[in-house]
């Protein structure tokens, strides 16, 4: 099985992305701040809204995989299963009495259950504990409704764990607390599951903090990483010599974004919509700066130059005259409430099409009137989690820009 990503447009073959479920369920009004949510989404509403979303890249001929189907397969596979379950049991919030229990009740699980708790997490009223084989101090301390192990309802967002550079995968490195767990899943479907088998990394969870969402694929060797909230410039350090090391890239802008909510990756202000065209937020577009990173000569350093206009050198990179611009919204008040309902967070499925929200009514006539197609989708429920088309998809396959 062939899996190869060299931009962000070319036509789309193959996408992971992963259906809301009873960890969406799992958000309070105790928790949902915690869990990185900015509301509790209705989650009836939010599978058919993401069923939609499938139906309309089936509908252009994308192939879509599931991440809990993914998950559920290589939890068949005995070593995944050990190595899974090891990691939830090596929690320190456990204690040795509490983590024998739910060693326990996770042994008797089939993959699909397995994967289930994986993902939604277990209760504490949930844990089989009888007067023979009691939960422990931990657990008599806790609170009823605290969780043994925690839901991961950010898994919806796929793009932000794995992200695939040519022929090889980057399993990231997630800043926030509540979403490092996901990148142990995401990484062991990779190592483990059939469809993988001789897949080549180049990243992994343990490496410095990077995350998908900062990661655009400008052009074949060009490469734009933010450096904000979430992604470090450590990271980006590291991933540019990842990528150079193994011929991926010739070049990597690194671009600083605020680090607020509202700007969380750099896909939140800036995608591609065409082999020459972006849709940014104009707020930012003009003043949205790039240091241009260049692979040492003989094993040497990189060579760091910059900062200069992100425009002007993501443009020189791409070996463009011009790098055109979609503006989101038409006034300074539209275009804010459209950057914050992921009016730029759209995904491309081919050169001048893409999915997007349909609610950002002024993005998508911007984009329309520029000759780029958009599919719009419904996301009253999906957006609550700060996140659009893009960060709810991870492309595996696209057809070469080469």
């Amino acid at each position: 099985m062939t899996h190869y990503v060299d931009s962000e447009v070319g036509r789309l073959g193959t996408v992971l992305l992963h259906r809301p479920g009873p960890e969406l369920a799992r958000l309070t009004p105790r928790n949902n701040d915690s869990l990185l949510f900015d509301a509790i989404p209705w989650v009836g509403r939010a599978q058919e809204e993401h069923d939609a979303f499938a139906a309309a890249l089936r509908e252009r001929g994308v192939e879509v995989l599931y991440l809990a189907t993914l998950l559920a397969e290589t939890l068949a596979v005995a070593d995944a299963r050990a190595e899974l379950t090891e990691q939830v049991l090596r929690s320190r919030r456990l204690g040795d009495t509490l983590r024998a229990r739910v060693a326990d009740h996770l042994s008797y699980l089939d993959p699909a259950a397995l994967a289930d708790v994986l993902t939604a997490g277990l209760a504490h009223e949930e844990l089989r504990i009888s007067s023979e084989r009691p939960g422990g101090l931990v657990y008599t301390l806790m609170d009823r409704h605290e969780f043994v192990i925690d839901p991961l309802p950010n898994l919806l967002f796929t793009r932000d764990s794995s992200l695939w550079i040519g022929d090889r995968v980057g399993v990231t490195s997630l800043a926030m607390p509540a979403r490092r767990r996901e990148t142990t899943l995401t990484d062991a479907i990779y190592r483990h599951h059939p469809r993988f088998a001789g897949t080549e990394f180049v990243y992994r969870p343990n490496l410095e903090h990077l995350e998908g969402g900062d990661v655009l694929l400008l052009a074949p060797g060009v490469l734009a990483v933010g450096v904000g909230e979430r992604t470090t410039p450590a990271g980006a350090e590291r991933l540019g010599r990842q990528v150079f090391a193994a011929g991926l890239a010739h070049t990597i802008l690194v671009v600083p974004i605020a680090q607020k909510r509202a700007t969380m990756h750099l896909d939140t202000v800036c995608t591609m919509v065409d082999v020459d065209a972006v849709l940014m937020y104009p707020n930012i577009a003009s003043t949205l700066s790039a240091y241009t990173v260049i692979a040492g000569a003989d094993g040497a350093d990189p060579r760091v130059d910059g900062p200069a206009p992100f425009l002007r050198a993501a443009a020189d990179a791409m070996d463009l005259d011009l790098l055109r611009v979609i503006d989101t919204g038409l006034d300074p008040v539209t275009a804010e409430r459209e950057q914050w309902d992921d009016g730029n967070n759209t995904l491309a499925l081919a050169p001048r099409l893409c999915v997007g929200y349909e609610r950002n009514t002024e993005t998508n006539a911007q984009l329309e009137r520029a000759g780029i197609e958009v599919i719009p989708i419904a996301g009253s429920e999906l957006g609550s989690g700060r996140g659009g088309p893009r960060c709810m998809s991870c492309p595996i396959s696209r057809e070469p820009l080469r």
